[in-house]
């Protein structure tokens, strides 16, 4: 214990010195920020404003889009700054602060996707019970990933720590444990246990659901399968996409830095907070005909205006 220091600053290693590229790298992230805040902020506007997707499926959506904003605050500008930065210092404060909004962010779209899972399930299934309110399991969904990663934190946090050099492009809470001087088996243990029930029960509960749902399409008509499809689609192809980049992430955080090649590592780590929030917008806007509708209204709209 007596060995261990507190660094005030992290320094990120994986940056390395790219020339004139920055400029190009960091509009690219730039445009991809832009589109991101854009997409997502029409979803909200849209599923808002009009009546007919006051509904808690959409309700859900709107969240979905919410929590993209808000894990991509958490990482784009800092890393848009490291770009064009010769010096990657990030204060401890700084660092921990991103650490509980990234994961927080993870948590809080597995928990929503779980919500939307029973809101399908609900419909399909139970449709004569659709109109309880799905939307009271939010607040549930909010407040639990506060408590357990608030936890999971503070426990670093107070971690003496002999190093200062996270090998990832942000943040990360096992990288900053590795650091530890002292045993850190408690923090493995605590982590994986939130990792279990913030991660793995909600993917088990979203495959017991569509085998539900594909149960009763089985017995349904062609008509009804088709429709029932249509609203799963996007929630289906969001969900497996959501699970295997967070798969890549947890992977990626119990390999030891050298064991992989530093590419690999940037990209891993780059699409987990990368691709979800990009993609997510897409797929709903793109594919529920009810908010393309609205979207394209939207647009038009604003083009009579201007």
């Amino acid at each position: 214990m007596e060995n261990g220091i507190s660094p005030f600053y992290f320094n990120f290693i994986m940056f390395e010195d790219q020339g004139l590229y920055r400029y190009l790298y960091f509009c690219m992230c730039l445009l991809l920020y832009i589109a991101i805040i854009t997409s997502n902020i029409i979803i909200i506007i849209v599923v808002s404003l009009e009546e007919t997707l006051n509904k808690p499926m959409y309700f859900l959506i709107s969240c979905l889009s919410i929590n993209s904003l808000y894990g991509s605050v958490a990482f784009f500008p800092r890393f848009m700054m490291d770009l064009l930065s010769d010096i990657h210092l990030i204060s401890r404060p700084a660092c921990f602060t991103q650490i509980f909004v990234i994961y927080t962010y993870a948590s809080y779209e597995f928990s929503i996707l779980g919500i939307m899972a029973y809101d399908r399930y609900v419909a399909i299934c139970q449709p004569l019970h659709y109109h309880n309110n799905v939307t009271l399991k939010i607040p549930f969904a909010w407040i639990y990933p506060l408590f357990t990663l608030g936890l999971i934190v503070y426990l670093s946090v107070k971690l003496p720590l002999c190093d200062n050099r996270i090998a990832r492009v942000f943040c990360s809470n096992w990288a900053v444990v590795r650091l530890s001087c002292v045993d850190t088996r408690l923090n493995n243990a605590i982590g994986m246990l939130v990792t279990i029930i913030s991660i793995f029960l909600p993917l088990v509960f979203v495959l017991y659901t569509y085998l539900r749902i594909l149960l009763v399409c089985r017995k349904s008509s062609t008509e009804y399968r088709g429709k029932a499809l249509q609203t799963c689609l996007p929630h289906i192809v969001t969900f497996v996409n959501y699970s295997i980049t967070t798969f890549c992430e947890i992977t990626l955080s119990r390999y030891e830095p050298n064991e992989l090649n530093p590419f690999i590592i940037v990209i891993l780590s780059l699409e987990f907070v990368v691709i979800p929030p990009i993609l997510n917008p897409l797929i709903y806007g793109l594919k529920l005909p009810e908010i393309r509708k609205q979207i394209f209204q939207l647009l038009s709209f604003q083009k009579m205006v201007s």
